[in-house]
């Protein structure tokens, strides 16, 4: 499969690296070196200079490509604007857009997609620093401003640099299964699929590695029920199994016991409070499903060494 990425003067250096590096992996685990070959697509000839100062030579420019793509990723730069304005890039876009199989974008990529009229209607994303006024410039377009990555038919956007794995993790998922994908997100250290909004934490990875799909749909069920009473016998009953087997069934997937991954994602989302929120530990605590404060207490520091109060001390911003 030939993909290519859009780069120019400026572009981010993650954005075209971060999915290569991802397909690159993918083939690789696969046992099927070939099956992506790459394109670095440029509007002219000669080295890019990327916004952190490294020159790399593209494959081809708008006007050299002489193949078909299948899959067409448009990469971001804090300049992007400023190359939104090249009527020639717009009529490229919108003849690749016509053929290849799938259009993507990377970060702020999505806002010349937006530009060459090839979002009109759709439901797109992009990085959060720039997904207000693509939302003000293009009024038909439908942007969902905390998403990782979102897919509409044949169009896929993703958010802020980083994502653009995320995205082409997803596109790998897509090609090859869900195997070789957790295998390259074992291998690279990141998650097969992250949920969306800017804080991410370990219990949403683990919610993602099950082979079964009830024991993902209970870890799923967990994590936007925190505040419930989840014993095993409530969580075997949401998977339609006994207890004894939907014990024994979630250890082999998961690694972990169910009273484990409970209080992992109860401890997740206490984090994210105490790193985002100036709320009360007794309020944390409830919402995050423990009983009270010592419970609350007892679980930071066996898991993380620390109290809570010194946890926020040292990543709310607000208390530093």
């Amino acid at each position: 499969m030939h993909i290519a990425l859009l780069v120019f003067p400026g572009v981010q250096l993650l954005d075209v690296a971060g999915p290569m590096d991802v397909f690159h992996e993918a083939a690789r685990q696969s046992g099927k070196p070939g099956t992506y070959q790459f394109d670095l697509v440029a509007l002219e000839e000669g080295p890019v200079r990327a916004d952190n100062g490294m020159l790399f030579q593209p494959t081809a420019t708008i006007d050299t490509l002489d193949h078909a793509v299948d899959t067409l990723l448009v990469t971001g730069s804090h300049e992007v604007q400023a190359v939104a304005g090249n009527p020639r890039l717009a009529e490229w876009l919108q003849r690749q857009a016509a053929v290849v199989r799938r259009l993507g974008s990377v970060c702020s990529g999505a806002w010349l997609l937006a530009h060459a009229g090839l979002l009109d209607g759709r439901r797109v994303t992009t990085h959060w620093n720039i997904s207000a006024s693509l939302a003000r410039r293009f009024e038909q377009v439908q942007v969902e401003h905390d998403q990782i990555y979102l897919r509409d038919g044949n169009l896929y956007t993703s958010a802020g640099v980083t994502a653009g794995m995320d995205l082409a993790l997803a596109l790998v998922e897509e090609d090859l299964g869900r195997n070789v994908a957790l295998a390259v997100a074992r291998e690279l250290v990141m998650f097969i699929k992250r949920p969306g909004g800017q804080a991410q934490f370990s219990a949403h990875l683990a919610a993602q590695s099950a082979q079964r799909n009830p024991i993902r749909q209970v870890q799923e069920w967990v994590l936007e029920n925190l505040e419930e009473d989840l014993t095993v016998d409530q969580l075997a009953a949401q998977a339609g199994m006994s207890v004894r087997n939907f014990s024994r069934a979630f250890k082999s997937d998961t690694g972990e016991t169910p009273a484990d991954f409970v209080e992992a994602a109860r401890l997740d989302a206490a984090r994210r409070m105490l790193e985002e929120t100036a709320s009360p530990l007794k309020r944390v605590a409830a919402r995050s499903g423990f009983h009270d404060q010592n419970g609350l207490r007892r679980a930071f520091v066996r898991r993380l060494g620390v109290t809570p109060g010194d946890y926020r001390l040292r990543f709310h911003p607000q208390e530093a």
